[in-house]
């Protein structure tokens, strides 16, 4: 809903707020405060902000060195340069010290948008849920996002989180309970498990309304953690409806569909189809173009749940 603020105006406030709050919050910036939005953090706290120019690498090592004095910073970058320009401070300085650091990666995937190719980034999920101690969590809208970042703030150790920062949109009921490491269920069903996170959230419930018309049964499931996986509820809808689809704004390689398909094929194996990025590089082009060019749009994730149900029934 257009009145309502950008995620990236609900995210600085609360970073804000909680300044206030707690002297131990930094920001610390790679020369991008105009687009993750951060300015007015920069006005509230000088002493507490750190732009370190373009220079991601360096970013992640000085708010290493600042939560190792034990200080919690937040540092910022689009996901390509949070994630895999500076993957290797991110990988020893950060996630091998197990340090306080919060690490935002914005526009995912396809939000990338007119930006392209070089800064669309598919595997930002899947490189950071292979570090050990590192948390990797996605929330879709305010709702979410005002749930998630209190338990992000208290944890104890890195945390990755992908941010749509323009979005406007409400994709969830106001007072959802959201807990870190636990995924959320959007919509009851026996028949199929609809798997989505972030951006696929709004298309995922639109399938299973449109499945619903068809006379199958979707359950819907949010699965904002990708790390560590909520293995109980994965697997209690697994047995219970025998078929899932995975749908992510994400590659379906090391992401949200696998850890779906590691855990599954562990403890309840069944059909699992994957929506998302199919092993491509990004281009340029709108959220809706790409969104339908690379099959990730309502009508595929029906086709794919009814594909699912099908492998369901010949087993």
């Amino acid at each position: 809903m257009a009145s309502n603020p950008q995620l990236r105006q609900v995210y600085t406030q609360w970073l804000v707020e909680k300044a206030a709050q707690d002297p131990r919050l930094f920001v610390v910036e790679a020369d991008l405060m105009g687009a993750s939005g951060t300015k007015p953090f920069r006005e509230a706290y000088p002493e507490r902000f750190v732009d370190t120019g373009v220079a991601e690498a360096n970013m992640m090592g000085v708010a290493a060195g600042l939560a190792n004095m034990g200080k919690i910073p937040f540092a910022h970058s689009f996901t390509p340069f949070a994630t895999r320009r500076a993957f290797d401070q991110v990988t020893i300085s950060i996630a091998y010290a197990d340090l306080n650091v919060k690490i935002g990666g914005t526009d995912p995937g396809v939000t990338a948008e007119l930006n392209g190719g070089t800064h669309m980034s598919f595997e930002d999920a899947g490189l950071m849920r292979g570090l050990a101690n590192m948390i990797v969590v996605e929330p879709a809208d305010q709702v979410q996002l005002l749930a998630l970042l209190p338990q992000v703030f208290e944890h104890e150790g890195p945390v990755y989180m992908r941010l749509h920062r323009k979005n406007t949109e409400v994709f969830v009921d106001e007072g959802m309970p959201f807990t870190l490491g636990k995924i959320a269920t959007l919509r009851a069903g026996t028949d199929v498990t609809l798997v989505c996170s972030g951006l696929m959230i709004p298309g995922t419930l639109e399938a299973a309304r449109i499945l619903a018309g068809k006379g199958i049964s979707a359950r819907v499931l949010n699965m904002h953690t990708l790390k560590p996986v909520d293995e109980t509820t994965l697997v209690e809808a697994a047995r219970q409806t025998g078929a899932m689809v995975t749908v992510e704004n994400h590659s379906v390689l090391n992401g949200w569909g696998s850890a779906v398909c590691e855990t599954l094929a562990a403890f309840c194996p069944v059909p699992v189809l994957r929506i998302g990025v199919q092993d491509h590089f990004g281009e340029v082009g709108s959220t809706d173009f790409l969104l339908e060019k690379y099959h990730m749009t309502p009508p595929y994730i029906v086709e794919a749940a009814q594909q699912a149900i099908a492998l369901k029934a010949k087993r």
